[in-house]
């Protein structure tokens, strides 16, 4: 068992937690058990290591038994050095380490996707990892990451999708004048979801193969951006609300697509 959490290993572990790091070694950091169950089940070849408690080794026998029949490294730990490693001082007796795989553009334009979102200029990491998941629950494609976003990988992203991180395709760093003029080229319709919009969402026609743009959680889509897509559309508000923020917009649209889709 390891008991030292001013070990090396437990240093290096804890680097992940920094960006450069994470660009460097080409890893990031999976905590609790949902998502090292997600990560373990869907996308073993992606875990490098895995880090359990006494503790967890029991309660999510589950995931012990599912990580040695892929044949990845186990490690007992002390809950001290779990809690040393870990950006969260409570993340549950699991940790993993995992290599940050990332898909293309042509990759998900080739298997002809019906429903995409693009994040432009997202910051929030609590944000983008709840559109992630809403993107994963409705049933999208993929998503789609500007290159002026948060990174995915960021032990905040990667809680906050609750382990859809290994669902779907993630591809990061996109300039948006590129990747819209693909989405188009790609028969893909490209609908700017922005409270400026004079569509609304249910006037909106979201039967055809879509992507969803979605902007920046303080000041929305720029001009400019929502310029290159074909509609601007505006989720209605009924009640007394002044708006909704990027991640309850995002769902209320993308689970529009998907009953559009599923009917």
């Amino acid at each position: 068992m390891m008991t030292n959490p001013g070990a090396e290993r437990v240093k290096s572990v804890r680097a992940l937690s920094r960006r450069s790091v994470r660009l460097r070694t080409g890893r990031f950091l999976v905590e609790g058990p949902q998502s090292v169950r997600e990560a373990v089940v869907h996308h073993p070849e992606q875990v490098v290591d895995l880090y359990v408690t006494a503790t967890a080794w029991s309660r999510h026998a589950d995931i012990v038994e599912a990580a040695t029949e892929a044949g990845l490294y186990l490690h007992e730990v002390s809950d001290e050095v779990l809690a040393a490693m870990c950006d969260t001082p409570t993340p549950q007796g699991l940790g993993a380490v995992c290599t940050t795989t990332t898909a293309t553009l042509d990759e998900v334009l080739a298997a002809d996707p019906r429903l995409l979102v693009l994040l432009t200029n997202v910051r929030d990491p609590g944000n983008a990892g709840t559109v992630i998941r809403g993107a994963d629950a409705a049933g999208a494609d993929a998503v789609l990451v500007s290159d002026a976003s948060v990174d995915v990988h960021s032990p905040k992203v990667v809680r906050s999708t609750a382990g859809s991180l290994f669902h779907l395709p993630l591809v990061t760093g996109l300039a948006i004048e590129e990747t819209v003029a693909r989405l188009r080229a790609a028969g893909t319709r490209v609908l700017a979801a922005d409270g400026a919009g004079a569509v609304l969402l249910p006037d909106v026609d979201l039967t055809p193969p879509h992507a969803w743009v979605m902007g920046n959680e303080a000041w929305g889509l720029a001009p400019e951006v929502r310029d290159l897509c074909d509609e601007v559309v505006r989720v209605p508000i009924y009640g007394k609300a002044e708006s909704l923020n990027l991640a309850m917009a995002a769902t209320v649209c993308l689970y529009a697509s998907a009953a559009a889709h599923n009917r």
